[in-house]
């Protein structure tokens, strides 16, 4: 088997057209800060990685300040956005100073941060248990300590090719093109 040679390209490659072409689906990522306010961001990296015990992975920006909250109150909760949420994703992706002031939201006993109870189809508390920064971001690695399924609302919210879909509608469009086993 022919060895792999590695490649260093002349340039730094700008990967976001690359990543683009890979839809995911829409999260926030919220927590509270040293204060009590609640702090949160829209994140699309979000990754398992162990289902025991349950790991999963967010890739944040080092210099965001939810990223400084999360780190400093050692959890977080992952809001997963239904399809009709797209104002709500604009709005923590925004600059914004008071997001939580305009979106539905209650903290459970025992949540690592804020529930976006409207916009969410489900939610993953989490528990910080190792970073790793690298170059721009920082993955966060946690263990989900608790998940909250919300079956009173839509499916997921999609983005790739920079615009988001509508699960269902994507599943609409594809109905015919596979056969199931």
């Amino acid at each position: 088997m022919p060895e792999a040679v590695p490649h260093t390209p002349a340039a730094e490659a700008d990967i976001r057209p690359f990543m683009a072409g890979f839809p995911t689906g829409v999260t926030v990522l919220t927590t509270l800060d040293e204060d009590a306010e609640p702090r949160g961001m829209t994140c699309s990296s979000l990754a398992s990685v162990a289902l025991s015990p349950a790991t999963v992975m967010v890739g944040v920006r080092t210099a965001s300040p939810t990223l400084e909250a999360i780190l400093a109150a050692g959890q977080f909760a992952i809001n997963l956005l239904h399809e009709q949420a797209r104002a709500t994703s604009d709005l923590f992706a925004s600059a914004t100073a008071d997001r939580f002031g305009l979106t539905e939201w209650r903290l459970p006993l025992g949540a690592a941060g804020p529930h976006l109870t409207a916009d969410a189809h489900a939610t993953a508390d989490c528990r910080v248990i190792r970073t790793m920064p690298f170059g721009d971001h920082t993955a966060v690695f946690a263990h989900v300590e608790r998940v909250t399924l919300r079956d009173t609302v839509g499916a997921p919210l999609l983005y790739g090719l920079r615009q988001y879909a509508a699960w269902s509608d994507a599943v609409r469009e594809g109905a015919g093109h596979g056969r199931h086993a």
